[in-house]
């Protein structure tokens, strides 16, 4: 822990250095306070500038960490002030009907992001071994949707005691409160927390989840719906944001995939590994080989419990990924035929 007497008993440079060690936690604390990448790199640079320009109010009575999650929680906080939760289409709406090319896309909906896993990854000698660990516990994105739905401040109070690890005392201290207060709303918080994690979040990967999803891409490169079926659980969950329509089970998804496969845009789309949310995933490259979608994997057991693909340019372009598919351009015949051929389907 890092702690300065006064801000004149350090250089502003040595100070900076310090702020910029912790921009990459404060990065991961934003995201699962707003559920966006964009959202939560607009908060930390805000509490970098807002940090900057406290520093002489800055009285050494705390460590610098705790004084930027401070800065940083209260960022997030008047943000959600301002805009609406982020969630994704299993809150919105039933399941929908697989035999149905899927709604048209909703813009106007806040639609949850996932985060890449080179967001979490800390440099050795700047980590604290005890913030990698528990970014990996609680950055999946079951957890991250479910705290979505947290009223803002048991949203704050949940993360600085249960994932940042602040006791009552010093979370009362950074957000103005008692620490009575803090435990009463952390009691709120675990309860509504609890109702909405899906029972298959309880439940680790039992087998090799990198395996599993290299046998999800051969199954797709071969466009065999039964061994692509074969690998989720009976009741799976497919969802596509930014459309709200989803499909609950196996049965269903498998309907909708051989509709998929069914047309030419289907048969080229292009999946290369990826990773985030410490799941594992894929970047999706449309038959333009330009990229389309994030698609992220929840794994309970030996199985696919949900797959999220996220349908958006600027989710892709958080990724380090390439411009272009891989492959030299396997399908020179098609192309995007606007948003409408982004999921052609046959009626």
């Amino acid at each position: 822990m890092t702690t300065i007497d006064r801000p004149d008993d350090a250089p502003r440079a040595t100070i900076e250095r310090i702020v910029q060690r912790h921009h990459r936690e404060l990065l991961v604390h934003c995201y699962r306070m707003l559920g966006s990448t964009e959202d939560a790199e607009d908060a930390v640079q805000e509490t970098l500038v807002k940090a900057w320009r406290r520093l002489d109010s800055f009285e050494g009575r705390s460590s610098v960490r705790a004084w930027l999650y401070r800065i940083a929680t209260n960022v997030c906080l008047d943000a959600l002030d301002r805009r609406a939760r982020r969630i994704l289409p299993v809150a919105l709406t039933g399941p929908a009907d697989p035999q149905l090319p899927p709604a048209p896309d909703d813009l106007d909906t806040a639609w949850l992001q996932p985060i890449p896993d080179a967001w979490l990854d800390l440099p050795d000698d700047e980590a604290d071994p005890s913030t990698v660990v528990v970014a990996r516990e609680h950055i999946e994105l079951a957890f991250v949707a479910a705290v979505q739905h947290l009223p803002p401040r048991q949203r704050a109070i949940l993360l600085l005691r249960e994932v940042i690890g602040y006791s009552a005392a010093e979370t009362a201290q950074l957000l103005d409160t008692s620490p009575a207060a803090v435990n009463s709303a952390l009691q709120r918080a675990r309860r509504l927390l609890d109702a909405r994690l899906p029972s298959t979040a309880l439940h680790r990967p039992t087998g090799d989840a990198a395996g599993l999803v290299q046998q999800y891409v051969s199954a797709w490169r071969a466009a065999d719906v039964d061994a692509l079926v074969a690998l989720m659980r009976a009741d799976a969950d497919m969802a596509m944001p930014p459309t709200p329509s989803w499909f609950h089970g196996r049965d269903s998804i498998g309907v909708y995939l051989r509709r998929l496969f069914a047309t030419p845009f289907g048969q080229a789309l292009e999946l290369v590994p990826t990773a985030a949310n410490r799941q594992p995933a894929l970047a999706v490259y449309a038959p333009d080989r330009t990229p389309f979608a994030i698609k992220v994997f929840t794994v309970s057991g030996s199985h696919f419990s949900a797959i999220t693909g996220f349908v958006s340019s600027d989710v892709f372009a958080s990724f380090d990924l390439p411009d272009l598919a891989p492959a030299a351009a396997p399908y020179p015949d098609l192309d995007r035929r606007g948003n409408d051929a982004r999921r052609p389907l046959p009626n």
